[in-house]
């Protein structure tokens, strides 16, 4: 998990070290998404600031550093996430032509948007990812968000600041931004227990839907374009339906989810998984320890309370697989102690229980297994 932000000022009336200050401070605000790295990239002359704040998991030297500039010049990026098959399309654009200083996949998403422009390169990406691209050539900010809306990305204008970032409070810290409640949003939240896409608790600020991409020219107007579409695909599928047996349908089934989870597990760092022992997670799990020469660590969150405590079967789940598994239990007064933290956390009103033990366990009793 990483933090991005930045914001154009189409005044053009800032000078670039207050420019780069700004910028400081809204990535600083992101510390606990990237605690490893940050940096900061401003081009003054179009008011354009992008911070970052890196979790470093892929090419953890130097060479993977955001914000990261592309071998053209061309591109600047700041990207939240991952890029699974990043290996495959680098091995695309070597015989193209492109040439690569380091190993990560923030590169190779550089690399191909300047070999086969933005639409058709995020079209091949298999991942999550937040992205906020400037092209420097035609002064345009792109913000692009994956197909399902894994990795959150705000955005929004105010008069003449433009504004976006992984969480709200990027955005809050920009001392010419004046937050406003959008009570629409706030009606929306009693009826769902949270604010829904693609609105934000602030009027003007909203959540890039899954799936598209905006973009901003240098006269502040946006346009929207839908990449990806789980209609379309739904609709697809019903049009050529899978001509296969039961068996034969999950055992495609099966390749696919190793194919999926094998990729995921491309890391430069050590790498677990959270375990409830439900059908979803334990499937993950056992793809993973399949593909894994070591016991794959596990974790799971439990309560003392048996009517909503998953961690024994959790627990019946990691010894059949023989992972390296660890219990974090909750108990009443862990949950109270983190309420006073949650509205820093989330930033907008936000009503699901489960934020109280996700959150919890710097408070939790650590048990392993």
């Amino acid at each position: 998990m990483c933090g991005l932000t930045g914001f154009i000022d189409f005044a053009h009336h800032t000078a670039e070290d207050v420019l780069r200050e700004r910028a400081g401070a809204m990535s600083e605000t992101l510390r606990h998404r990237g605690p490893d790295d940050d940096g900061v990239w401003v081009d003054a002359d179009a008011g354009v600031a992008m911070g970052f704040r890196r979790l470093s998991i892929i090419d953890l030297s130097d060479m993977g550093l955001q914000p990261m500039v592309s071998s053209s010049g061309r591109y600047v990026i700041v990207f939240n996430g991952e890029v699974y098959n990043f290996r495959e399309l680098r091995d695309a654009l070597i015989p193209a032509g492109a040439r690569f200083t380091g190993s990560s996949d923030t590169e190779v998403i550089l690399e191909a948007i300047q070999a086969w422009g933005l639409e058709a390169a995020v079209r091949r990406f298999v991942g999550m990812f937040a992205i906020a691209l400037w092209d420097r050539e035609e002064r345009t900010l792109h913000l692009v968000r994956d197909r399902i809306g894994v990795k959150p990305l705000y955005w929004g204008r105010q008069g003449n600041l433009l504004l976006f970032g992984s969480e709200l409070k990027a955005l809050r810290a920009h001392p010419d931004w004046r937050p406003e409640i959008d009570r629409d949003a706030l009606v929306a939240y009693f009826r769902h227990a949270y604010v829904p896409a693609p609105f934000s608790i602030y009027r003007g600020i909203g959540k890039l839907m899954p799936g598209t991409i905006v973009s901003i020219g240098p006269d502040g107007t946006d346009q929207t374009t839908t990449y990806w579409s789980l209609a379309a695909q739904l609709e697809a599928g019903g049009a050529d339906p899978l001509d296969a047996t039961e068996d034969e349908a999950a055992d495609r089934l099966d390749q696919l989810l190793r194919e999926s989870v094998k990729l995921r597990m491309v890391s430069d760092v050590p790498l677990g998984a959270f375990l409830s022992g439900g059908i979803d997670s334990s499937t993950v799990v056992a793809q993973m320890q399949a593909l894994s020469p070591q016991p794959v660590k596990t974790f799971t969150i439990g309560f003392e309370d048996v009517s909503v405590n998953e961690a024994e079967d959790a627990k019946r789940v990691a010894g059949h697989l023989g992972t390296d598994h660890t219990e974090l239990y909750v108990e009443p007064g862990d949950a109270l102690a983190v309420v006073p933290e949650l509205p820093h956390c989330y930033d907008e009103p936000f009503a699901d229980s489960s934020a109280l033990p996700t959150r919890s366990g710097s408070a939790v009793t650590v048990m392993p297994m």
